[in-house]
């Protein structure tokens, strides 16, 4: 414990699910911020798209629920063949630029429709685009997309190391979508839970979380 105290803790950027926000991202992820104390600090930012349709479940007019991607006008559905998907390129400039602005940032944390575009992220950083200088990502609840026009991403096994966090009784995305996401990577450690569609902090998930985290700690002297 002592070693790890010398070294600076790992920086992530937290992409939010849809619906969500930089706030509510905030709001959910409490227990996973105070497990990861320490050794990581998790940096949220919000999608550059507003939902239409309200203000969500809180009704805040100045906080509406956002997405990263579109696969009707203005709705999601995770499992649809969109043949006009829109927004992405929006979603890739606004990681691009939280990641130049906000950081140096270590990885990513995606949830949910954050992890699909985190993933999209790891594939091109994989590729070699300056734009996303991460080292690894975290992707809980995460899916492929099922759009034509993404299928670039997937086209090749994407050579970044991946912790996907797969709930068992996820009725969001289910279980199978997540870890065919995972095949999509080279060397996926795959972390199942019995729960369902939100972040996972108790203790055997903390301790994957940190036992995968610590692969990335910057060297102690």
């Amino acid at each position: 414990a002592a070693a790890m105290s010398e070294g600076r803790p790992l920086r992530l950027l937290g992409l939010h699910g849809y619906r969500q926000s930089e706030r509510r991202f905030r709001q959910r992820t409490g227990a996973l911020r105070k497990a990861l104390r320490g050794r990581a600090e998790l940096v949220a930012v919000s999608a550059p798209h507003p939902v239409p349709g309200g203000g969500g479940e809180d009704n805040d007019v100045d906080d509406p629920p956002r997405g990263w991607w579109f696969s009707g006008p203005g709705t999601f559905e995770a499992g649809e063949v969109a043949a006009a998907p829109a927004g992405l390129e929006e979603s890739l400039s606004a990681v691009a630029a939280a990641l130049k602005e906000q950081g140096p940032f270590d990885g990513l944390l995606g949830f949910s429709q954050g992890a699909a575009l985190a993933a999209m992220v790891c594939a091109l950083r994989a590729r070699g685009d300056p734009r996303f200088p991460v080292t690894f990502a975290i992707l809980v609840a995460g899916f492929a997309s099922r759009a034509p026009a993404h299928g670039h991403f997937y086209q090749e096994p994407i050579a970044l190391p991946t912790l996907h966090v797969v709930g068992d009784a996820d009725a969001v995305i289910a279980a199978s979508l997540s870890r065919e996401l995972a095949q999509h990577f080279v060397e996926p450690i795959v972390l199942s839970h019995p729960g369902g569609h939100f972040v996972p902090a108790a203790a055997p998930q903390k301790k994957a979380y940190l036992d995968f985290l610590d692969r990335f700690r910057p060297a102690q002297g």
